[in-house]
């Protein structure tokens, strides 16, 4: 006979998609060990702290707490406080990796325009080849692209340029699938 021993359980359990799910992991039936998620926007580098910190209060309140009005209200709060100016810059940073130079990449991307521009400005400071390169997106000419509102946190701070709220909701909060 084949004798099963028992490895983990998830429950609650959100399967959103293949490879992409939210649960609660358990070993022991007395409490559960953790709130484990994979391939969702908790743990992909990719979007800005606002976003991880959203999804990972959400799904607290939907696993843990078992509240989904409460869920929902705190994302209302969220995206209010977003567009109500409300919101810490640092929350907004978004990173992405400087994999080669600005010459060898095909599209404009915002990271690589916002080197060059910091080259510009400061060749000392800006960014290399390797570098993680922190940038916001700012507000801008209506139709701008992304790429052309890149900018560096620090500079936005000491030059008090209003940030592109609208975009964070957009491409942030409501891409987050």
């Amino acid at each position: 006979p084949i004798k099963l021993e028992f490895e983990k359980v998830y429950y609650p359990y959100l399967l959103i998609n293949k490879k992409r799910y939210a649960g609660l992991f358990w070993t022991s039936p007395d409490n559960f060990d953790k709130m484990d998620t994979k391939g969702i926007e908790t743990v992909r580098r990719d979007n800005c702290l606002l976003v991880k910190n959203l999804i990972t209060e959400c799904l607290h309140k939907i696993l843990i707490d078992r509240d989904i009005p409460g869920a929902v209200q705190y994302v209302k709060n969220t995206i209010s406080d977003l567009l109500m100016n409300r919101m810490d810059l640092s929350l907004l940073v978004i990173t992405k990796g400087l994999t080669k130079t600005a010459d060898d990449y095909n599209a404009k991307a915002a990271h690589v325009e916002l080197v060059e521009h910091m080259r510009k400005r400061d060749a000392a400071t800006a960014p290399n080849v390797g570098d993680r390169v922190p940038y916001v997106i700012i507000k801008a000419a209506k139709g701008a692209k992304a790429y052309e509102r890149s900018e560096d946190p620090i500079y936005v701070l000491e030059n008090n340029i209003p940030i592109d709220a609208q975009y964070y909701l957009e491409n942030q909060i409501s891409k987050v699938s």
